[in-house]
């Protein structure tokens, strides 16, 4: 048996590492200031931070470093397709912003062979669909 959970406990903040904030935030740790990387970050310090961002957070996210999620999207490539190009620091905006404007070899290559896996996944996602749908008006004829 369980014992229950004191008032104490249910009032204390939940918080996250540093990393997580950042990640959730969509910005690289690294960059952002020394009170976010020093300690845990709570859930209403990030939820004030999407709600009303401070200007280091929107300077941030404009201009970057970006982290290698981010620099994937906006590149339209996967992560796995930025390791195959060899992009292993992060990017900032005007970086992204001149590789997208004279595209590399390897970019358009792994470009082209995201759209492929995006097309296919919604090949099969449409299938199942189908099929699910099938199955719900076979069930419904007996």
């Amino acid at each position: 048996m369980t014992p229950a959970k004191s008032p104490q406990s249910m009032k204390q903040a939940q918080t996250m590492k540093p990393a997580t904030a950042a990640q959730k935030l969509g910005v690289y740790l690294p960059a952002t200031p020394e009170s976010v990387q020093a300690g845990p970050v709570s859930r209403v310090q990030l939820n004030q931070m999407f709600a009303d961002p401070p200007e280091w957070l929107v300077e941030l996210r404009k201009t970057g470093p970006h982290p290698r999620p981010v620099v994937a999207h906006k590149l339209g490539v996967s992560n796995a397709g930025l390791a195959r190009g060899e992009v292993t620091e992060p990017l900032t905006t005007d970086e992204i912003s001149e590789l997208l404007q004279k595209p590399p070899t390897w970019l358009v290559r792994e470009r082209s062979t995201h759209a492929e896996v995006n097309e296919e996944n919604a090949r099969v996602k449409a299938l199942k669909a189908y099929k699910r749908s099938q199955r719900g008006e076979g069930s419904a004829r007996v």
